[in-house]
Order: C-alpha cells, then structure tokens, then sequence
C-alpha cells in the first residue's frame, strides 16, 4: 500500500513538473535569453573576448573560463526539463509525506488547497524578500539567500498548520509569529543595486514566474488528490 501511495505521488509530481516545463518553455525561457542580452557584453565590446571551447563553457583571452551553463537550444530546454521534473517529483513527494505525517489526507476536494498552501510556502512567502530574478540582476550572497529562502518556507508551512490543523489559542499566535519572524529579520540584501535589465522586463518574469508557479501547485495538488484517494479509501477498508 505504501509503495502504490509512494509511485501515485510521484506520478502526480512528474505530470505537473511536465507542465511546468510547457510554462517554462513556454512563458519563462523568451524573458531569460532577453535579460541574458543585457547579462553579458558583446565579444566585439568586450576587452577580452571570450570563445566558446564546449557547449556552455567559453574561454576567455585572459585564460580564464566564465560559469558553465547550458548552451541555447535543445541542451537548455533539456536540463530544464529534468529540474522540472525532479522538483515536481521532490515537492509532491514532500506533501504527500506531510499529509500522513500530520494525518491529513490529501483527497479530490480539498487537493487544490493543498496545491495553493505549497505555494503560499514555497513561492509566495519567499517572493516578498528573494522576488524571481532575471539573470544580470543584482543578488546578495548565494548562501546567505539559500538559508534564508528554506528558512522561509520552513516557517510558512509550519504557520500554515498552527492555522489549518491546530485549534489552540497559542498554536494561532505562534502561527503569526512563524509567519512574520522571516520578513520582520528580513531577506539578505545585495550589496548594489545598479543593472541594465530593464525594469519592466524584471517585472513582467516575476510576474509569469508566480503564474507559472500557482499552475504548477494547483495541478500537483488536484492529481494528489485524484490519484491519493483512492488508495487511501482502500487502506481505510482493510
């Protein structure tokens, strides 16, 4: 029983990841390789031309190699593919783990909430302090962000169960104090703020990244519920 509620999840998990991908593909990829324009200066302007010595990795006069990154193309659409893949596999494996854990089943009706609390969590809470951002943006420090963004979601999803599941008068307080306590010490803060990415190009991605992340959740969420059910009313007849 346990295996099947296992292979269902990820089942769900790599559907939505798949239509991740299509967003991604469809809305995110366009607003990136426009910012990367703006990311990365011409060779012919460049005091130190770089050539491309692999696919994604170029070598520059000075003899040293930028970042390594896929090449545009088929390569690109592939590895954001198995990102979205495995982050739709890895996220509805987490929740379908957090609904035995806290004794909640995940079913049809209330699968879409379930799909909009990962959001909240995972995107929404964290988009106030760490918005999506364009390649050529200024950024604090990658693992001061990275502690901060999991600290985040680790405090959202435990205030959203003081609301959701606990009734005591202090699970609701402690459950504002989860929910503000990361935005009231605040999200670590890059060291400048100049760039030539457009203003509204930024706008317009963090936009369609939150777009895409809401489909993203709200489809994961629905096939939980649609392929969960099931196997959980079977378990509760034995």
């Amino acid at each position: 029983m346990i295996g099947r509620y296992v292979l269902a999840a990820l089942v769900a998990g790599l559907l939505s990841g798949a239509v991740l991908l299509a967003l991604q593909v469809w809305r995110l990829s366009p607003l990136i390789a426009a910012a990367e324009v703006y990311e990365k200066p011409t060779e012919a302007s460049s005091a130190t031309p770089c050539k491309e010595s692999m696919p994604g990795m170029k070598m520059c006069a000075d003899g040293g190699a930028t970042e390594w990154e896929p090449a545009p193309g088929l390569a690109r659409i592939g590895f954001t593919g198995v990102a979205s893949l495995l982050a739709g596999g890895g996220f509805a494996a987490i929740l379908a783990g957090l609904s035995l854990l806290i004794n909640v089943p995940i079913t049809r009706a209330n699968g879409w909430i379930w799909g909009l609390c990962g959001f909240f969590a995972v995107h929404l809470a964290t988009s106030f302090g760490l918005p999506p951002e364009l390649p050529g943006m200024p950024a604090a420090d990658l693992a001061a962000r990275q502690i901060w963004w999991v600290a985040t979601i680790f405090a959202t999803a435990a205030a959203i169960y003081c609301f959701a599941v606990r009734h005591e008068n202090w699970a609701k307080a402690l459950g504002v104090v989860l929910l503000l306590a990361p935005h009231l010490i605040g999200s670590p803060q890059a060291p400048h703020t100049e760039t030539t990415v457009p203003p509204a190009l930024a706008a317009e991605f963090a936009a369609n990244a939150l777009v895409a992340a809401t489909i993203f959740w709200l489809v994961m969420g629905l096939l939980l519920g649609r392929l969960l059910t099931p196997i959980s009313e079977r378990f509760h007849r034995l």
